[in-house]
């Protein structure tokens, strides 16, 4: 067994204090993209798209795995896979979700909730036809999440698939079970982290039924979003 509990990592360089005046927008998506453009600049960072996906079924048993955002608009955040793969069964009977971004470089990570929909077969044979023609096969070669003898199933597939759609003449179909997600946030979390662990967390969410807005502790952001501080 390792014991971890000296391991500690002191933020060197960080020096990023994050409040409310430090908002780049009071639009939880404007701010994301604010965030987002600060670390493509940064070249350490070679996936900055890459975020946890987690999913839970309908009676509550959790995932999480990584994927790439493919697209970030004012409704959301859009990644493609295998609509019968594991997340894609567990979106399909319960399409609440939570993505994660982090950012090591940074210190910053920013954590999202929402629902998911699938978004049109159309916007999803257009990002296919756009990928490269072996990220197209990969997709055929895959059924994803499911049980097989040995890595080499896979190989022999992916040659059988490469000669048959090998010509530059020759289109790689869309599977059926290949799409989008689009996952539209009610609440977002940005989180900078400190050395001395008194980390800064400003939330965004959506008032509950119910709810009425307490001036003291919340701050209006841009159409119905209201803004929060949270305890580190």
């Amino acid at each position: 067994m390792a014991d971890l509990s000296d391991m500690r990592h002191p933020y060197h360089g960080i020096d990023f204090k994050f409040d409310m005046s430090d908002l780049a927008s009071r639009d939880p998506i404007k701010q994301f993209e604010a965030w987002f453009e600060d670390i493509r600049k940064n070249k350490k960072v070679e996936e900055p798209n890459a975020m946890a996906l987690a999913t839970a079924t309908r009676s509550g048993i959790p995932s999480v795995r990584i994927v790439l955002c493919k697209n970030i608009s004012p409704e959301g955040f859009t990644f493609f896979t295998n609509y019968e793969s594991k997340k894609g069964k567990e979106l399909e009977e319960n399409p609440q979700c939570s993505l994660m971004f982090y950012w090591e470089p940074l210190k910053r990570s920013v954590r999202i909730e929402g629902k998911v929909e699938k978004i049109s077969t159309d916007k999803s044979k257009e990002y296919f036809n756009s990928r490269p023609k072996e990220s197209q096969i990969g997709a055929i070669v895959s059924n994803q999440s499911t049980v097989i003898p040995d890595r080499q199933t896979l190989d022999r597939k992916l040659k059988d698939l490469k000669e048959q759609y090998g010509g530059d003449d020759v289109t790689v179909p869309k599977p059926d079970y290949w799409g989008g997600f689009l996952v539209r946030p009610y609440q977002f979390e940005f989180w900078q982290g400190q050395t001395n662990r008194l980390h800064d967390r400003i939330q965004f969410r959506k008032l509950s039924d119910g709810e009425t807005f307490n001036e003291t502790l919340m701050v209006k952001g841009e159409g119905d979003w209201i803004i929060e501080r949270l305890s580190s």
